[in-house]
């Protein structure tokens, strides 16, 4: 086979992948805005941030009031999406994609900050309650559903008992927990597609934990 060959393959390759329609959605939940970088509350957006600049993979088209761009995970076409509407809000922009591209439920995954649990731990979860985190709370509402599989993303416990929680959720990772919390996003995009391709509970055995 010449280069040629090779090269139109490809091309063939990626042409049908196109075709293909959006089968899932891949949420990375956190707040719009430079001075939220780095923020606890938005380890959502770092891990897809963190895809995007491993695999060039594009977010940057804006729809159903996010950011969004379109790709292969876990061999399915993907719609990704950073909510644009500030994080109690989320729910509108997952609302309009669920409905415009008839997705249910189970096949939405939302990428969350998580304060129960350790920085650089993720837990895979196939459904639940929202726990306290306002986005997962808005999607809950205007899904009607609370059936959707969630990738939480630790990002540490308060301080103490009375730390103010969106002092806590809105503050910066510390250097010393850069590297955990790195790791952590860079392996929540991967379980994510270890969902679409395996189902939640391989993802859950194979990602939930501490990933250094």
């Amino acid at each position: 086979m010449s280069v040629f060959d090779i090269f139109k393959k490809l091309d063939e390759q990626k042409a049908a992948q196109a075709a293909q329609p959006v089968e899932w959605l891949v949420i990375g939940l956190g707040n719009p805005g430079s001075k939220y970088d780095n923020t606890r509350h938005n380890a959502g957006f770092r891990a897809l941030e963190s895809y995007c600049a491993r695999t060039g993979q594009k977010i940057d088209r804006m729809k159903f009031k996010a950011l969004v761009g379109e790709g292969m995970l876990g061999g399915r076409r993907v719609l990704f999406l950073k909510p644009q509407t500030f994080m109690n809000l989320s729910g509108e922009a997952v609302r309009d994609a669920a409905s415009f591209y008839k997705i249910p439920p189970e096949r939405i995954i939302v990428l969350s900050d998580d304060i129960s649990l350790d920085v650089g731990t993720l837990r895979v979860r196939a459904k639940g309650s929202a726990g306290g985190q306002n986005g997962l709370k808005n999607i809950i509402y205007h899904l009607g559903s609370e059936d959707f599989p969630r990738v939480k993303i630790g990002v540490g416990h308060k301080p103490h008992p009375d730390y103010d929680l969106a002092a806590w959720v809105l503050s910066k990772f510390t250097a010393e927990e850069q590297k955990a919390i790195d790791k952590a996003c860079e392996d929540a995009v991967s379980a994510a597609a270890c969902i679409i391709a395996e189902g939640c509970p391989a993802a859950a055995q194979k990602f939930n934990g501490k990933r250094l």
